[in-house]
């Protein structure tokens, strides 16, 4: 007899999860072939589908695709069974033909039985299997052991001699059954291979090894195709370039499963394939940033640089550290903050991690000016800054202008790409950072702009003549006394969106805020009380504890109905309480100035304009656009709704507004008497950059002065104005020029010019500082910190400043004998404060700088003292925002300063008192708090709750559990947990990597070191 030849393909599985839906099957099912009539054996063929490369399987991979298992493939074997069957019937036939010639010692016999397995076998002797997944692997290993010699088997079942000798023994019945059960069949031996496998899963440690080979291979992948990188070329790799492990924890983190249509767009243009400076323009909430953090995360993992990503707020940066610190500690790049007074510079140079660098546009400079000193500005890949319209907003606009001319001047492979909002002039911005520009009006949420006039609402309509067309008349009922309380209709425009929606209405002033919220609240019905009425409990309480036992008397009366306000006069913990509450849903309206709208997103599905004034200044277009862009949420809402509240007066302004194109972004180094030239000079003298005033000619060509120098240096040329500033610096001793060559004299930069750029202080104050330190050193009081407070006191909140002369009397009555002395000898003396507070005539003349400057110092001495900046505002007649907005500024400006003497060795005695004072300041809090609150938005409440709960040190946070967390900390969501610890445990791997780095550095052999 014969049989027909088996084929079983065997196809290579891929590493990489696939979706069942549009998985085929791996195992083919077998197909009959016509066969050799005269084959006397029946082989079972394994062929390769294809030659791909190696590629890694994941354990928790399912192999079979729609064969969950080999034993559903009932057709297989069928076919295994009637092959084993036919072999048999054909042993059995060729026994009876030759009976007469007695075999020796029952070897024939024996090899009979194991014909079979030998047979199908046999295609799997010569081949090699590097290539074949565990499972087919430890299939082929069992079929050697099962043809070994006894001798060589180690653990095997019944031998099939031993079958032979036993049926000698039995009778014919017996024979037969022995000779089925002579061995296990091919069926059996799959299906207990097969539940074997899927029985005994691979250990931990082979998954992680194969998932990171997974990884590296894909980075590598990514590497080896921007290397050879074309304009055909649009993606690199799974993800944009980069390894599918991005994308899954976009999805894990932060539940993004698709980009939108102009993320994918903007992402594979070819000037971004390329690396060219790229500028992107959308309106606001559009999803800008995503695409900036996966262009980072390729030049951290692929291209193995630095990043530098600045953001325009403190409270911006430390969100940022927080969202990315997860993504960190899973790819493996620190994420490092540089906001207020955190920072080092030059930040410490790791041999075998990337770093992302987020920072504010001061930091950043600062980053810059110290990686261009250390030449190491090529380390830096990529520098994102977001809002690049800032250009056009005062002295941090030039800062903006000062860095990225610097990074461009100085490498030629540093990429920079720029968000923006829409700008009529972005050709300028265009030609000042040889970019691309992308532009897009796409938003998630349609924007429906409305404007109210009395009781009409208006859609507004460029199209139309007016830009308005009539859409419905307010349909709420006021009495008399509601009406005048509330003219403008806030209440009938809020009720009809909450508490089931959310709603912001931004104020022209501080003041204004408050009293809306309360307005509010007088007129809503008691069943607000009952909606989330426990977590606006909850709200209330941290709300108290964030103030030591104080909670404001508006937050008080209107959190219960779910409203609140949101301003600078609230503390940082306090706002951060707000927001977290808005975005949980437990408040649904917030009362805000328009400072908001520039910072944390916080989206609603309707947005009311109370006025077209911000304080006293009519709305700008941009502000309009910021403010209206918060409307509207991705992903809740479908659409989303801004009203502007309007006069009859403001009609037509408003029209003008509506209509009215972007505006444009000039350069601000002109800005306040050229202050921002004058300090780009002296900062290209010091890092070298520039030594003649040919060199500084030919850097400003790179500037967006430069490009726009025709509109804005219209009394003097660019040229002019450069050499006037080379006068003033050599005027204020910062630099020297030396006449050696009339036509092109050496520029030099002397000691207390470089202490003014390292340390970044503002020249109009650099001479000021410089004296004030010198007549500090004296007679420096030592046994207070009043005397190092003053010193470090920033001058421009000077003007700001306004004593009320019987507290600062009082304030007087409590200084130490060494405290007193101290203020006479700045020129405070307590006679002059005396005659202030009595209201009696001074005759002789006062500095009044410093009088309101030691004011200020007095209250940064209760805060270090008392560290409770509720009853600090309280007793000095302060707004508790103004109170730490003092604080946080003394802080930054205290690290300025002991930059500025770390240049000047006569200031040595500054710089070991200077660094505790800036820790201090930073977090004025106990001292046991301050390594929690190192941590990015961690608050002084929440230190509290922390260290009371046990976690007490950064590796205690680092090394928690948040879902511990979240049971132990009241009013801890799973979300704020895992970021508060992912942030932990980059600062601490942080602190960790750099202590290694400077092991390293003292153990690392001297390239110079002398021979014999």
């Amino acid at each position: 007899m014969s049989s027909g030849r088996l084929e079983v393909k065997i196809k290579r599985v891929c590493a990489r999860k696939r979706s069942r839906g549009v998985l085929k099957t791996h195992l083919t099912p077998v197909r009959k072939k016509g066969g050799s009539l005269g084959s006397p054996l029946c082989p079972l063929r394994s062929t390769m589908v294809d030659n791909r490369a190696v590629e890694y399987c994941s354990d928790n991979e399912d192999l079979f695709g729609d064969y969950d298992s080999i034993l559903e493939d009932s057709s297989l074997l069928a076919k295994l069974d009637d092959a084993e069957q036919n072999e048999r019937l054909r042993a059995a036939d060729q026994k009876h033909f030759t009976n007469l010639q007695p075999s020796k010692d029952g070897a024939w016999k024996q090899s009979c039985e194991n014909v079979l397995t030998d047979s199908i076998l046999d295609e799997f002797r010569d081949e090699p299997f590097e290539d074949l997944p565990g499972s087919q692997l430890q299939f082929q290993e069992q079929a050697k052991r099962s043809r070994l010699p006894d001798g060589d088997k180690t653990s095997t079942p019944q031998s099939a001699s031993r079958m032979v000798e036993a049926g000698r023994e039995t009778s014919t019945e017996d024979k037969t059954r022995s000779h089925s059960g002579a061995r296990r069949s091919v069926a059996d031996l799959l299906k207990r291979t097969m539940l074997g496998n899927a029985a005994a899963p691979f250990g931990v440690s082979r998954t992680v090894a194969l998932k990171e080979a997974v990884v590296s291979e894909e980075i590598s992948v990514a590497m080896q195709a921007m290397e050879t990188l074309s304009a055909e070329t649009t993606d690199l790799g799974p993800f944009f370039g980069l390894p599918s492990k991005v994308k899954e924890l976009m999805h894990k983190l932060r539940g993004i499963q698709n980009l939108y249509d102009w993320q994918e767009m903007c992402l594979n243009l070819d000037c971004v394939q390329q690396r060219k400076n790229l500028i992107y323009s959308l309106p606001t909430s559009g999803g800008k940033t995503l695409v900036a953090e996966i262009l980072i995360l390729r030049e951290l993992l692929c291209r193995k640089k630095d990043c530098l990503f600045i953001l325009p707020y403190i409270s911006l940066v430390q969100e940022k550290v927080r969202g990315l610190a997860s993504f960190g500690l899973e790819l493996d790049f620190m994420v490092e903050e540089y906001a207020g007074s955190k920072g080092r510079f030059p930040p410490v140079k790791r041999r075998n991690k990337r770093s992302l660098y987020v920072a504010t546009i001061e930091k950043a400079h600062s980053l810059v000016n110290s990686l261009i000193e250390t030449s190491r500005l090529e380390d830096l890949g990529l520098v994102v800054v977001d809002e690049l319209h800032m250009l056009g907003d005062g002295s941090r606009g030039a800062v903006i202008e000062m860095t990225l001319a610097k990074v461009k001047y100085m490498s030629k492979t540093t990429q920079i790409v720029g968000m923006s909002a829409t700008l009529g002039n972005i050709k300028d911005l265009q030609t000042f950072l040889s970019a691309e520009n992308y532009t897009n009006d796409f938003r998630p949420v349609q924007l429906k702009e409305y404007v109210k006039v009395n009781d009409t609402i208006y859609e507004v309509d460029p199209k139309e003549d007016n830009c308005f067309r009539f859409s419905r008349l307010l349909n709420f009922k006021y009495s008399s006394a509601m009406q005048k309380i509330d003219p403008d209709h806030i209440i009938a425009l809020v009720t009809e969106v909450i508490p089931a929606h959310s709603c912001l209405i931004f104020c022209p002033t501080k003041k204004n805020c408050e009293n809306v919220a309360g307005m509010i609240c007088r007129y809503l019905k008691e069943q607000f009380l009952q909606h989330r009425g426990d977590e606006k409990a909850v709200l209330l309480r941290e709300l108290k504890d964030s103030g030591n036992g104080s909670v404001c008397s508006v937050l008080r009366r209107t959190v219960p109905y779910g409203v609140a306000y949101h301003h600078s006069g609230l503390t940082s913990e306090e706002r951060k309480l707000v927001e977290e509450a808005y975005s949980n849903g437990v408040l649904c309206l917030l009362a805000c100035t328009s400072t908001l709208a520039a910072g944390i997103n916080l989206p609603a599905r309707r947005v009311i304009l109370r006025s077209p004034y911000v304080a006293t200044d009519f709305l700008k277009r941009s502000q309009y656009k910021q403010m209206v862009g918060r409307a509207g949420r991705a992903g809740i809402d479908t659409v989303g709704e801004s009203i502007l509240i309007l006069q009859e007066k403001d009609k037509n302004m408003a029209k003008d507004l509506m209509c009215a194109p972007m505006e444009n972004c000039y350069s601000n180094l002109m800005h306040d008497e050229g202050k921002g030239v004058l300090s780009l000079i002296l900062s290209l003298i010091g890092l070298n950059i520039a030594s003649s005033p040919q060199q500084i000619q030919e850097f400003l060509r790179g500037t967006l002065l430069f490009v726009q120098q025709q509109q804005l240096c219209l009394e003097k040329s660019l040229w002019d104005v450069a050499w006037q500033c080379v006068d003033m610096l050599k005027e204020k001793d910062l630099v020297t020029v030396s006449a050696a060559d009339s036509l092109s004299p050496t520029l030099q930069i002397t000691k207390l010019g470089r202490a003014a750029y390292k340390g970044s202080v503002d020249l109009t104050y650099c001479d000021v500082l410089y004296k004030d330190l010198s007549k500090g050193l004296e007679g420096l009081l030592l046994n207070s910190y009043l005397h190092l407070v003053y010193l470090v006191t920033p001058y421009d909140l000077i003007p700001q400043c306004k004593p009320d002369w019987m507290i600062y009397f009082g304030q007087f009555a409590l200084m130490s004998a060494g405290e007193q002395k101290m203020s006479a000898a700045i020129g405070v003396p307590e006679s002059f404060v005396a005659r202030k507070a009595a209201g009696q005539a001074v005759k002789k003349n006062m500095n009044l700088g410093v009088v309101r400057r030691l004011y200020l110092a007095l209250v940064l001495f209760s805060l270090l003292k008392e560290t409770d900046v509720w009853r600090v505002a309280e007793r000095f007649q302060l707004s508790r925002g103004f109170a730490q907005t003092l604080l946080s500024s003394t802080s930054a400006f205290c690290s300025c300063v002991l930059h500025f003497t770390e240049e000047l060795e006569e200031f040595w005695p500054f710089r070991a008192l200077l660094t505790e004072l800036t820790r201090r300041l930073s977090y004025c809090v106990k001292a046991e708090l301050i390594p929690l609150m190192e941590v990015a938005g961690v608050m002084e409440s929440r230190a509290k709750q922390l260290y009371n709960a046990g976690y007490k040190t950064l590796s205690h946070l680092a090394n928690a559990d948040p879902a511990v967390l979240c049971k132990t900390i009241e009013n801890l969501y799973k979300k704020q947990a895992n970021l508060m610890v992912a942030s932990a445990k980059m600062l601490l791997n942080e602190k960790a990597a750099a202590l290694q780095e400077e092991v390293d550095e003292l153990l690392t052999l001297p390239d110079d070191l002398p021979q014999l």
